[in-house]
């Protein structure tokens, strides 16, 4: 049981992750059908900002560690949205009405420029993330939990309802919401849908960079490559849950972390850790071929406006 309980608690830290970033997908992609695979690096750019920022901070200023981690998201924040919003006008804007795979290619092109201006930044060898947020472990019916796992799950808790609260709650929310049901009619009722269409992405991004700081964070690594798996893994639970649905991606995170974690778990135990790191990966994907073959539209399905 303990063991158990142990894996579901790693399984909600890696949930949390991915739900995070396939917020970022499913948000594009509802509004114009578009799979951002560059989102993955828009990530790595975060983690990449913030260990450059907590790191200079943590060895030459005095301040608490939850502050120094606060000040590197903030700084990582604004450039992510800058990379977001940068990809939006010169990588997607004139492709909106191209055939499907010119804007796929061009995401493809786009994550590898991405990765290699965070080489020649960064260099190319891994980054030990700066570890300054004490390692408290707490206790729960033989399992345990760290004080970074216990902030992953929160602030993915508050971010996600907050991102509700913008869609559903607000003008730039409802904006969004014509603009993915019917974006040629939402302009003829005053919307402009480039501007919503580049905050969808700014706003991705800003979620992007929070899951940045936490992946750097939870692993105490950063590198240049970092963003490829976590943005696929990311798709994949944009797809279990219903690719253009909020509520589908915060599930399908959720549900593909613990799905990860247990199988990764339990193969290892059953194989005396022979299996257990080197085949965790494989269940992200395992779960996105069963989707796509029993349930292509996803858990709660795609999101459709319903139009008269």
């Amino acid at each position: 049981m303990d063991i158990f309980l142990q894996q579901i608690i790693n399984g909600l830290t890696l949930g949390s992750v991915y739900a995070i970033v396939a917020l970022g997908y499913t948000m594009v992609y509802g509004i114009i059908q578009l799979i951002n695979f560059a989102h993955g690096e828009v990530v790595m750019i975060g983690a990449m900002v913030a260990f450059s920022v907590i790191g200079w901070l943590a060895a030459n200023t005095a301040l608490p560690p939850l502050v120094i981690v606060l000040i590197g998201t903030l700084a990582a924040i604004p450039a992510c949205v800058a990379v977001g919003y940068a990809l939006e006008i010169f990588a997607y804007r004139r492709l909106r009405h191209a055939p499907r795979l010119a804007p796929l290619i061009t995401a493809i092109g786009a994550s590898i420029v991405l990765q290699q201006i965070a080489m020649m930044i960064w260099s190319r060898n891994p980054l030990g993330f700066p570890q300054i947020i004490p390692n408290t472990v707490f206790h729960i019916e033989g399992a345990t939990i760290t004080l970074v796992q216990i902030a992953i799950i929160a602030t993915s808790v508050v971010l996600m309802t907050a991102l509700t609260l913008v869609v559903y709650r607000t003008r730039l929310g409802v904006a969004m919401r014509a603009a993915s049901q019917n974006a040629a009619i939402a302009g003829l009722m005053g919307v402009n849908v480039n501007q919503i269409i580049a905050a969808t992405f700014m706003l991705g991004a800003a979620l992007a960079a929070v899951a940045g700081v936490m992946v750097g964070t939870y692993y105490g690594i950063a590198h240049y490559t970092m963003g490829s798996l976590l943005g696929l893994k990311a798709f994949c639970a944009a797809v279990l849950g219903g690719i253009g649905n909020l509520a589908g991606a915060m599930l399908g995170g959720m549900l593909l972390g613990i799905v990860e974690a247990l199988g990764a778990g339990y193969i290892g135990d059953f194989t005396n850790n022979v299996f257990g790191s080197n085949y965790q990966d494989v269940f992200a994907f395992l779960v996105l071929i069963g989707v796509l073959v029993f349930r292509p539209s996803g858990l709660l399905g795609e999101r459709i406006g319903d139009r008269a």
